[in-house]
């Protein structure tokens, strides 16, 4: 009978290649098998030049996932990632396509997962957006010369003077960190986001794993969550941040709910979820409390109620095509913060189908909602955050411009720790310490470097969001909240800039 089980056989994309006439191992190094954390690095037994055995690495070429670490930390820069991905010969079944139906045909049938977000190839509308600068009749400001305010405050704010204002977040730089929970991502990550937030003066985001006693200090700078799943919810839990946030979706997999294996929720995990160790963590796709407007609105007074009207309400829900009615909805059941998570968004495990079909550009949501909301005569009623896709600090303004009072970023904050976004978060295994708990790997995250390195990453991208400030001739962000005159399209067309509310480059 013929062996089928090469059939499937998947050959990876990547693999290392060693120079061996730079690389140490003759005299015993061997960092690039320790730090490949995916197996993918191996030693391999040779006679050495005075004939005595040594051991030489030894590219395995089936679990390399390009993620650059052995590059990063070979002493000799010995290495570099070979791409040699598989072909075929046919035009329409591509190889994404052909390798995709072998996985799941030579497993168990199984769903194919990812991490980090959507590749493509729907449009990027932020690269089609340019700012309008100023020249002479409107003269630009030098930001080193003159005051620029970027504090930016969110919340419900009054229809007219006098109006009791509601509990607001005051962020010095409009940007915060997205949520991205404990289990998912390692505790010294949230203690690096906590510490940096705190030192800036803006907030992160708990995701939907609890809070961790060990940061409650930090709870001046912590958005909490209450999910579907609702780990970690007590009174305590949400008196203990400076806002609580309702995850009813996000971009990365909207309509879906979340799940976090078992062998992931360790001691630790099980205590700041509040579920057995060693149980999965399975968060249905729908609150089973929330079915309309109305049931919203019931948990969202409850939370103020158990938080004595001090801290602001979000409500999070991923960009889809009627996000424009759905905001407005959301704004009248008393929500002072509307999150819009793009399709774009990143997480540590989402079904490969689900994150590439699914869901709306967050340029295009976030315009719709901020239309709508301002048509309605509620826009003040509610502040709006941008998230998902964001990757540079032009992002921010164009995001600001379009409607948002600020943001979110998730997938920056990992990148700017090291992550190489080799996709594989939801293994457990992550080279760089960032989405694991496992010991050996999270040791890899110091803590004070981490959040020095995201410190410098804030302040970089408020200096660069001054600049493009001053070369439109503004010095308060709040004149760009919705300011679409300030932005201009290249390569659009008419539905599209019909939607985003801006015009033709030259119009």
């Amino acid at each position: 009978m013929t062996d089928m089980k090469n059939n499937w056989k998947i050959i990876p994309s990547f693999h290392p290649e060693f120079d061996l006439e730079r690389c140490d191992y003759e005299n015993g190094c061997s960092i690039c098998v320790k730090e490949c954390s995916f197996g993918e690095i191996s030693l391999k037994p040779v006679k050495g030049k005075d004939g005595k055995v040594c051991y030489r690495p030894w590219a395995n070429r089936s679990a390399c996932n390009a993620c650059q670490r052995c590059v990063k930390m070979c002493p000799q820069n010995a290495i570099h990632i070979a791409s040699q991905p598989m072909h075929t010969s046919h035009g329409y079944w591509t190889t994404n396509y052909v390798s995709n139906l072998w996985r799941q045909a030579g497993s168990k049938g199984g769903v194919l997962l990812v991490g980090t977000g959507a590749t493509g190839p729907q449009k990027r509308y932020f690269d089609y957006m340019m700012f309008d600068a100023c020249q002479v009749t409107n003269p630009s400001i030098d930001p080193l010369r003159e005051p620029m305010e970027i504090r930016t405050y969110l919340g419900r704010k009054p229809h007219c003077y006098g109006e009791e204002i509601g509990p607001q977040l005051e962020l010095e730089v409009p940007i915060m960190f997205a949520a991205m929970s404990f289990g998912a991502v390692n505790l010294r990550v949230h203690e690096a986001e906590a510490k940096a937030t705190r030192e800036v003066g803006t907030y992160w985001n708990t995701g939907e794993g609890g809070f961790h006693q060990r940061l409650r200090k930090y709870g001046g700078n912590t958005i909490v969550q209450v999910a579907s799943g609702r780990f970690g919810v007590s009174e305590d839990y949400l008196k203990s941040a400076a806002a609580v946030e309702i995850k009813i979706g996000q971009g990365a997999k909207p309509g879906i709910g979340g799940h976090l294996p078992g062998e992931k929720v360790s001691e630790a995990i099980s205590k700041t979820r509040m579920i057995p160790e060693g149980t999965d963590a399975l968060s249905p796709a729908p609150h089973h409390d929330i079915y309309s407007i109305e049931d919203l609105r019931q948990l969202i007074y409850a939370i103020k109620e158990a938080t004595e009207y001090k801290i602001p309400v979000a409500v999070k829900i991923a960009a889809v095509h009627n996000v424009a009615p759905i905001s407005s909805g959301i704004a009248r059941a008393g929500a002072d913060i509307i999150v819009i998570d793009g399709f774009r968004g990143g997480t540590g495990a989402t079904p490969f189908q689900i994150r590439q079909n699914t869901g709306i550009p967050i340029e295009l949501a976030l315009s719709a909602a901020d239309r709508r909301l301002r048509e309605e005569g509620i826009r003040n009623t509610v502040s709006l955050i941008a998230s998902g896709g964001i990757q540079c600090s032009s992002d921010v303004l164009k995001a600001i411009c379009l409607g948002a009072d600020a943001v979110y970023v998730g997938t920056p904050v990992l990148i700017a720790l090291g992550c190489g976004v080799c996709q594989r978060c939801f293994t457990g295994r992550c080279p760089y310490g960032i989405t694991t708990n496992k010991p050996g790997l999270a040791e890899r995250i110091d803590v004070e470097e981490a959040s020095g390195a995201l410190i410098r990453l804030l302040h970089a991208w408020a200096e660069e969001i001054k600049e493009l400030m001053g070369s439109m001739g503004i010095s308060a962000i709040e004149a760009l909240r919705g300011n679409r005159d300030r932005l201009r399209g290249i390569g659009l067309n008419e539905e599209e800039l019909k939607i985003l509310g801006i015009k033709h480059a030259g119009a």
